[in-house]
């Protein structure tokens, strides 16, 4: 339950955006407001079994109106697991906390150096290592003259797992197909051909509804481990489906959580697609990439730094790799004042 008697306080965000998609980095907390578990995956459960946790009512605080908004996302900034990685985040979202995000990583990885978090060299690379829920990534950071130029969101160990698994849409009166994958959460991969549609900003209303059906269709088929289905990526093949560098060009959007669309091409849903394009033989380790535009027109580039053994047979698992640009937008702070009407927070959609 939330304590309206509690004692209003101030709270301090960084806000970046990584190709438009924003991420809302919180590092200070008030007295009481540590999170309990040994991994950073525990530190999330431990959240989400306790209703009215401090954390989970500063999440909604922070990301709902009127000092958020339905697609605002971000992360609270945890001790690492070990010596091994710099720091630790739990993301979150609208709607609760997320086991990964590419998005938040590169943006992670520029707050970093912005802080000194790593020695930076006047030209070359620096890893951030980062503890999420899903595992350890990187963040790594490209610099030149001492200032980062692009970061690549390294990703855990991601594969496919399920192929043309048919969905029903009554809406449509169809069935489609769609792919599942495992990349730090499970995605749902759609060819948006198999719908008529294009992904562009006017159909944004349509992939939402689409992107919700098709979750309540799947229903516990897309569970995968420990894992429900997070998000579904509906993409298109650009025209020039190929160049002379092998590059495999796609434009998408991904619906994630509950109804939430990604500005960015999507860190996480990226590696995705890339591991569909792994298995379709499209794309192998070290040769090709994939060019990867938002609906918005943001681009990630993606590759396979590595072809690794798959859990699951008859399907190709690897270790994919995202580049991208993060920018900031501003210091916030916030004062949060559990008395108010409206508070912690709320939603239109």
């Amino acid at each position: 339950m939330v304590d309206s008697t509690a004692t209003p306080y101030w709270i301090e965000s960084e806000d970046w955006h990584t190709c438009g998609e924003p991420f809302r980095i919180v590092s200070k907390f008030p007295p009481g407001y540590e999170t309990e578990g040994q991994t950073v995956g525990e530190r999330r459960l431990n959240i989400m079994a306790k209703p009215g946790h401090v954390l989970d009512v500063l999440r909604q605080s922070l990301c709902h109106e009127p000092r958020g908004h339905a697609d605002m996302y971000g992360g609270f900034i945890t001790p690492p697991e070990d010596a091994a990685a710099h720091f630790g985040v739990l993301f979150w979202h609208k709607d609760g906390f997320s086991t990964a995000c590419g998005h938040g990583t590169i943006a992670l990885g520029y707050w970093a150096v912005a802080h000194g978090m790593v020695q930076v060299p006047e030209n070359g690379h620096v890893d951030v290592v980062i503890d999420v829920p899903s595992g350890r990534v990187k963040a790594r950071m490209a610099i030149e003259d001492s200032k980062p130029v692009h970061a690549e969101f390294i990703q855990v160990l991601s594969y496919q797992w399920a192929k043309d698994v048919i969905v029903a849409l009554p809406s449509r009166s169809a069935d489609i197909k769609v792919d599942l994958v495992y990349s730090g959460a499970v995605y749902a991969s759609i060819d948006a051909s198999q719908l008529g549609l294009t992904v562009e900003p006017a159909s944004c209303n349509d992939f939402i509804q689409l992107g919700r059906e098709v979750k309540a269709s799947l229903g516990e088929r897309a569970h995968h481990r420990d894992y429900d289905l997070y998000a579904i990526i509906f993409f298109n093949e650009e025209s020039e489906a190929k160049d002379q560098s092998s590059a495999v060009r796609q434009r998408n959007v991904v619906v994630f959580a509950d109804g939430q669309i990604d500005r960015s091409p999507c860190g996480s849903g990226t590696c995705a697609r890339l591991t569909v394009l792994l298995s379709q033989g499209r794309i192998v380790a070290g040769e090709g990439k994939l060019i990867h535009r938002s609906i918005i027109g943001t681009t990630f580039e993606a590759d396979v730094i590595s072809e690794e053994a798959s859990p699951v047979e008859g399907f190709k698992a690897c270790i994919p790799r995202v580049r991208g640009q993060a920018n900031l937008v501003g210091l916030m702070k916030f004062y949060i004042d559990p008395s108010e009407t409206v508070f912690p927070g709320f939603l239109l959609r």
